[in-house]
Parts: structure tokens; C-alpha cells; sequence
């Protein structure tokens, strides 16, 4: 019979050794900081919320379960260092798609140079990953509570895909594009720090531009105009979906930004330059009333956005 330290083994196999004072197989990690003050966050993929073993493999489940932590720091404009790794495995977990976790978390790690310095391991009925990721900052904190009436409002990337790919799973299909954003996000790290240059707030999207701009809204103090004909679509999306869907779509793991006017311009040469497409969608206002603008220029209702208490999001 496996025990969980022979579990523990096979799982710590597919990583490098983490060049820290302490690093995994002691009660706690020891870590190093070398620059700035430290950003963590901790986030879960849970089976049948996030994700299901028919429609996604092990791989994409390690995958997803790191770069869902690695948005939120880029979201902060910080510099992946360390994680940890909560795992609750089912009883006769195959030891296939153990390696298989690892084999996925571990080629996202190597990309973004994070090093798995902990965790845990322990029986459940259902799979879950919860991670914790550290990382460093060279400047001030990127928050959602920086913005100011009349500084623009940017989304990286495009908008919708994961929840097309969501709706793509339940409907049997098992490859595409969109399925490939829901299974395997993409976190924006190299545009968090390059953003925390310019942008005075700012946050990923996880639950949905229209749920998550409220977010960032209320922490600033402020209200919001925006333009649904501006928001980056795929032509999938915008047949599928349209605009509108699109604003409830959870896990596109973008982030949102809010730049002061006179920064913009440096701002968008900066992305041009660095390869990081971003699309201005809309303005900060005065006031708290978020106004969002249809193809023919008038307000319309926005979706919800996804909520884990009120919603359920099974992909399968």
C-alpha cells in the first residue's frame, strides 16, 4: 500500500530542489527574500467547481491549480518566487496521475522560475489542490485601490474564451482553442510588472469583467463607463457569446488595469514593445455608477459574474 511520504516522493520528483535555506520535507519552509517586500496569495481548484478528470487531464488540472496563483501576483505587478502545494487525493488516486499533477505544475513553474518549497498531503472523496505563492516586488503593490476619476481602464488579452470553452466541455467537445484557455489559463506576469509602472490600480479577472471592475470600483471609491463595442473579443467569442457574455465570463485570468491619462501613451508603447496586447474598454468616473455601454452607445444591464455561494460552475 502507498503511504503518503512515498506519495510525497513521487509528487516532489517532477521539480527542481528549491535553493532555499529550508525547503520541503521540514515542518516549515525557510525563504530568502533578496529584493522587495513580499506579495502571497492562496487559491484552490476544486474537482467538479473548477474542473473535472473526464474533461480535463492531470496535467491541465497541475497546470491550472499554479497559474490561477500566479495571476493574482501578477495582478499585484510582483515576481513569482516560492509556493506550496496543499494536495487532497481521493483513496486509490492512480499514482499515473499523480505524476501527472506534478508533470503539469512543474513546466508551468520551471516557465515563470517559481520554486515549490512545501505543502501538504491528505485523503478526500474529491481532488483538490490549494496552493500558496509568494512572490517579490521592485515597486509599490499594485492594488484595486489606487484608481482616480478619468484614468483609463485596459484589459489584457481577450475576453470570454474560458467560459466558451466551458460551454464547449458540456456540450462533448474535448479540443479548441477556448478549451485550451479554460484548461490551461495563461497568468500575465510579465504585463503585472510591466504594468506596475504605470497603472495606479489593478486586478485579474477571474469572476468576469462585469463582476470584478466592481471590485476594483468600490476599493477606489469610484464609478465606471464602458464601452461593450471596444472589449477584445475572438471571432468565437463575439458569435457565440457576444459582448455581453463575454462580461460574465469567470477564469480568463486577464487583468484589468487603470492608467492615469498622461501615462497611457508610455503605457501602450510599452506593451507594443514588449509583445503584451491591451485594449482601452473604458474610463474611471466620479461618483459609484457603472455604466456599461451597448454596440449602439446605450447603457445596458451587466450579467453577474460568477460567485462560488450562489453559482455553481461545474464543467462537465
Amino acid at each position: 500500500m502507498r503511504g503518503e511520504f512515498s506519495l510525497i516522493e513521487r509528487f516532489l520528483a517532477a521539480f527542481p530542489r528549491a535553493r532555499v535555506p529550508v525547503g520541503p520535507g521540514d515542518d516549515c519552509a525557510v525563504l530568502a527574500p533578496t529584493r522587495g517586500a513580499l506579495c502571497v496569495t492562496t487559491d484552490a481548484v476544486v474537482e467538479d467547481v473548477h474542473f473535472t478528470r473526464k474533461g480535463f487531464s492531470p496535467e491541465d488540472i497541475g497546470h491550472k491549480a499554479l497559474a490561477v496563483n500566479l495571476s493574482d501576483l501578477a495582478a499585484m505587478g510582483a515576481t513569482p518566487r516560492w509556493f506550496l502545494c496543499a494536495l487532497a487525493l481521493p483513496r486509490g488516486f492512480p499514482e499515473r496521475e499523480l505524476r501527472g499533477l506534478a508533470r503539469g505544475m512543474s513546466a508551468l513553474a520551471r516557465e515563470h522560475r517559481i520554486a515549490l518549497v512545501g505543502g501538504n498531503f491528505t485523503s478526500a472523496r474529491e481532488l483538490s489542490l490549494t496552493l500558496t505563492a509568494a512572490g517579490e516586488l521592485q515597486q509599490a503593490a499594485l492594488t484595486r485601490a489606487g484608481g482616480r476619476p478619468g484614468h483609463l481602464l485596459y484589459v489584457s488579452g481577450t475576453l470570454g474564451e474560458a467560459r466558451l470553452g466551458l460551454i464547449q466541455l458540456q456540450s462533448g467537445q474535448r479540443r479548441g482553442p477556448a478549451i485550451l484557455r479554460q484548461r490551461r489559463p495563461i497568468p500575465r506576469v510579465a504585463l503585472g510588472s510591466l504594468a506596475s509602472r504605470f497603472a495606479s490600480a489593478g486586478m485579474d479577472l477571474s469572476d468576469g469583467l462585469a463582476q470584478d471592475l466592481g471590485h476594483l470600483c468600490e476599493a477606489s471609491g469610484v464609478g465606471a463607463e464602458v464601452e461593450l463595442a471596444h472589449l477584445p473579443l475572438s471571432p468565437a467569442v463575439r458569435a457565440v457569446l457576444g459582448p455581453e457574455g463575454a462580461l460574465a465570463g469567470g477564469e480568463d485570468y486577464e487583468l484589468l488595469l487603470a492608467i492615469p491619462p498622461d501615462r497611457a501613451g508610455a503605457f501602450e508603447r510599452a506593451c507594443a514593445r514588449a509583445g503584451e496586447r491591451v485594449t482601452h474598454v473604458g474610463r474611471l468616473t466620479r461618483g459609484h455608477r457603472r455604466v456599461w455601454r451597448g454596440l449602439e452607445g446605450r447603457p445596458v444591464a451587466p450579467p453577474p459574474g460568477f460567485d462560488h455561494f450562489t453559482r455553481r460552475r461545474p464543467v462537465d
